[in-house]
């Protein structure tokens, strides 16, 4: 009788531990006849490439990545010398990267700006690297780069507003100021390695979404953050907190100029290799939660991160919510400023213990300060990167 009551709990912790469905340990899918398939193996992944595409809430991934690296003592492919991006607008090429030696060295993490060049980049990356980058609707985006990048590029500073830019693109684009204009036009093309002015060509555009399905594990989509978190969450077997942001680079509701409904049509043609690119990835977003969330796990976890997340606001920031330039106590946590946006920063509250206190400057901390933070870490001998604020710790916080 013993012997049968051992040989039963044995078979009940087996099967216990056997459907334990821990984040750590294991990923459910869903079969494509909607039926829940036998689990597969999951262990987080610590060798991730991210392609930082512009305006497409990818600084707050950044945050998150940095973040990632700094509590697993991983290696970030950082900007060589006095740069915060790896080589942009250039195509990349490894000399980019600080430090990096044709043989013997991968890192663990790459997602500062680049071009992306897939060749190059894999010499920098382990093999069994995870790609992924992020998209964003056109039409927001296009206005959101017209406000922020309005003194950059020439064709936006040619025109009074981003209405009057698209009425008549060409009378502001001009190609000879093509480097110039890479954010007036197809930008993410451009930063997936393309030509943003290449015709609009079926083959040619089927070619290039096929040719970035075979570069890119996962592309997530801008205008569903949270969702792309949870799916990210899964697909590189991280926890809830790896997840968890504040919004980083974002700017005040009063430099967002409103698009007429014929301005919006006019993204869509105007910049129609964009267009066609996120609809692509929007169409395989929503097909790969169904095949591996699932709608109503989705919702739960997403609900589950947006609670943490106010748990953390209330933890963390003294106004609950993230302020003005003008309004931000701490100017080393001022993000960098650019054309006629606000870009909103955080405060923290004051009495916070030392642990939580830097816990919570990571999550607030704006790009240049991370990468210039953890350019110095990495690279203790180096001259640091230049920065127009003081650093967010002491010499002796950083020892």
């Amino acid at each position: 009788k013993s012997f049968l009551f051992v040989s039963l709990f044995l078979g009940l912790a087996f099967l216990l531990g056997f459907f334990h469905t821990d984040n750590e340990s294991r990923l459910f899918w869903r079969s494509s006849s909607g039926l829940l398939a036998s689990p597969a193996p999951c262990h987080a992944r610590t060798n991730v490439m991210f392609l930082k595409t512009h305006k497409t809430a990818s600084s707050t991934i950044l945050n998150i990545l940095f973040r990632f690296s700094e509590k697993h003592s991983l290696t970030v492919a950082l900007p060589a010398d006095q740069l915060f991006h790896l080589g942009y607008p250039e195509r990349f090429v490894t000399g980019f990267v600080e430090n990096f030696q044709s043989q013997g060295q991968n890192y663990n993490v790459m997602c500062n700006h680049l071009r992306f060049n897939p060749s190059e980049v894999r010499k920098v990356m382990a093999k069994n690297t995870f790609y992924f980058s992020i998209v964003r609707n056109p039409v927001a985006l296009l206005e959101s780069s017209y406000v922020y990048y309005k003194n950059v590029a020439p064709a936006f500073s040619r025109s009074k507003d981003v209405n009057e830019y698209l009425a008549s693109p060409l009378k502001y684009y001009h190609k000879e100021d093509y480097w110039r204009n890479i954010y007036a036009r197809n930008n993410m093309w451009f930063d997936f390695g393309y030509d943003n002015n290449a015709e609009d060509d079926e083959n040619y555009i089927q070619a290039i979404l096929e040719e970035t399905e075979q570069n890119f594990h996962l592309i997530l989509i801008a205008d569903y953050f949270d969702e792309s978190m949870i799916l990210l969450k899964h697909a590189l077997c991280w926890d809830l907190d790896d997840v968890i942001y504040f919004k980083l680079n974002s700017r005040s509701n009063e430099t967002v100029q409103a698009l007429t409904p014929e301005s919006k049509e006019r993204v869509k043609t105007w910049c129609s290799l964009d267009w066609k690119l996120y609809l692509h990835f929007n169409r395989s977003f929503w097909r790969r939660i169904e095949e591996t969330i699932g709608l109503e796990e989705l919702e739960k976890e997403v609900n589950d991160l947006r609670m943490r997340q106010r748990d953390l606001m209330e933890t963390c920031l003294s106004d609950q919510e993230a302020v003005v330039r003008t309004h931000i106590k701490d100017k080393a946590l001022l993000p960098f400023q650019s054309g006629s946006a606000d870009i909103l920063g955080y405060n923290l509250r004051q009495d916070l213990d030392n642990d939580t206190l830097r816990n919570c400057q990571k999550m607030v901390m704006p790009e240049l300060q991370y990468t210039s933070y953890l350019y110095s870490r990495q690279h203790p001998h180096k001259k640091r990167k230049p920065l127009a604020f003081p650093m967010p710790w002491s010499s002796s916080q950083n020892s």
